[in-house]
């Protein structure tokens, strides 16, 4: 008995030996000599898929160890496919991160308990690029105007429930009575921008980059209006209000602010729940300095993505005040996107 009991002592010893050197591995040894999978929550082309594919040798370059970083496109869901994997099924030791979409947060407060993730437990490491969001059409639309929405329906492109682009249609169309008609069945925004091209549709959302990207030289050349930007404010550089001149009550104004937060999240990245602090931190670091990087900046400007940062800890921080928007608004935005 006693010999027995000493074998198991010691191979307890060892087991506990070989946890702690693992639990306490260095950031630096963890990623030396390792592939990174870089989950992206939409289909090759885009800027979501530009975005991250530009971003991972720039993480390989300041992330200590200097690892291999992989992408993984999981489209589907209008993202919700990707957010879950990164939630529930992904390794949370800092193997796997992801660029989401930017509707995740508000998308889980309007779910509530339905929702199958909490974006509070994600860690969030960074967003290259904020960008204004607008509803565009093309010439050939019955209403090229916010104003002519109120007497004329549009066909509106959707990528699935839950996505940015089929709730908006339906929360604005629903709260300000702009005449929107959603058109399901486009898997991505690429799918709807093919389907724009062939008039199958009138419009979508989409944001001001990826128009200049995906339609280039049409909002110029008029063949493309853009009918109203879902932040504050007007955005400058184009002809077109700001969805918030519509808004008539405070109730309006709240549930519109919950729409526009999606604007501000960008193209956001972020690690799985119980990635350890060390590595989150280090991560972040990474995204930090990539952002600085001249060579990263040069390219930015060739492929045409604006740079505007936000970084994990303001997303951090964006994402709990998205979570703690009060209850009656969060029920009137359900009612108003439920199908």
């Amino acid at each position: 008995m006693f010999r027995i009991f000493g074998l198991s002592a010691i191979v307890a010893s060892i087991v506990t030996l070989n946890g702690a050197t693992c639990f306490g591995q260095t950031v630096e040894a963890f990623y030396r000599d390792r592939q990174v999978r870089f989950v992206i929550q939409s289909a090759p082309g885009g800027p979501y898929d530009a975005w991250a594919r530009l971003l991972g040798p720039f993480f390989t370059t300041y992330l200590p160890g200097r690892p291999t970083f992989v992408p993984q496109n999981m489209p589907g869901a209008g993202g919700l496919i990707a957010t879950n994997y990164l939630y529930s099924k992904a390794p949370q030791d800092g193997s796997v991160i992801g660029m989401v979409g930017r509707n995740i947060p508000s998308d889980a407060a309007i779910m509530g308990s339905a929702a199958t993730f909490d974006p509070r437990r994600f860690h969030w490491i960074g967003n290259p690029e904020r960008g204004a969001t607008v509803a565009i059409v093309i010439d050939k639309a019955p209403a090229i105007t916010a104003k002519e929405l109120f007497e004329r329906e549009i066909l509106v492109g959707g990528a699935g429930a839950g996505s940015a682009v089929s709730q908006m249609p339906l929360a604005i169309g629903g709260l300000l009575g702009m005449k929107f008609k959603l058109v399901e069945g486009y898997g991505s925004q690429s799918a709807i921008t093919l389907a724009l091209e062939r008039g199958e549709v009138h419009g979508t959302f989409a944001t001001l980059t990826s128009v200049y990207t995906s339609f280039p030289g049409q909002l110029e050349s008029g063949k493309l209006h853009v009918l109203f930007n879902l932040e504050h404010k007007r955005v400058p550089e184009i002809n077109a209000p700001s969805i918030f001149e519509f808004a008539k009550t405070d109730e309006d104004r709240h549930l519109l602010h919950l729409l526009a937060v999606s604007s501000e999240m960008g193209r956001p990245i972020l690690a799985p729940p119980g990635t350890p602090a060390d590595r989150v931190s280090a991560l972040r670091s990474a995204f930090d300095e990539a952002m600085k990087d001249p060579q990263l900046q040069a390219q930015t400007k060739k492929m045409g993505l604006p740079i505007d940062i936000v970084s994990g800890l303001e997303l951090q921080s964006m994402v709990a005040q998205v979570m703690s928007t009060p209850q009656h608004v969060v029920a009137k935005m359900r009612s108003l996107t439920r199908r």
